[in-house]
């Protein structure tokens, strides 16, 4: 359901869901494959959106469920979002809670600059 990328810039991983839509019927997956990441060692993950065209409130109650279990020790940022998927994000103001970039090497050089 995802492609973790390890070991970018300062020990970023970067995650591309394999999904068009991030809906209740894959979200309690995805976030279950995000938290085995964490339980790998894996605390600075960048989801790249950019191939998601859809997000659900369970797709993005994954992603907040995630983020509550990273809590202080590590970081999540969300990049790549398409125009849908953008706006669901700002309806449910979570565009305020997550650190949203533009792209790829936009939040992997703002996350290098935070570490």
């Amino acid at each position: 359901m995802i492609k973790a990328l390890p070991g970018i810039g300062e020990g970023i991983c970067v995650i591309e869901p394999r999904l068009e839509r991030l809906t209740a019927a894959n979200a309690t997956g995805f976030r279950d494959e995000l938290l085995a990441l964490l339980e790998k060692g894996e605390d600075r993950l960048l989801v790249d959106m950019s191939g998601v065209e859809f997000v659900d409130s369970s797709g993005i109650g994954a992603m907040v469920g995630v983020l509550k279990r990273i809590g202080n020790r590590g970081e999540i940022a969300i990049c790549g979002l398409s125009g849908s998927v953008q706006k669901m994000f700002g309806i449910t103001r979570m565009d305020r809670v997550f650190a949203v970039y533009r792209d790829r090497d936009t939040a992997i050089a703002a996350m290098n600059e935070r570490a």
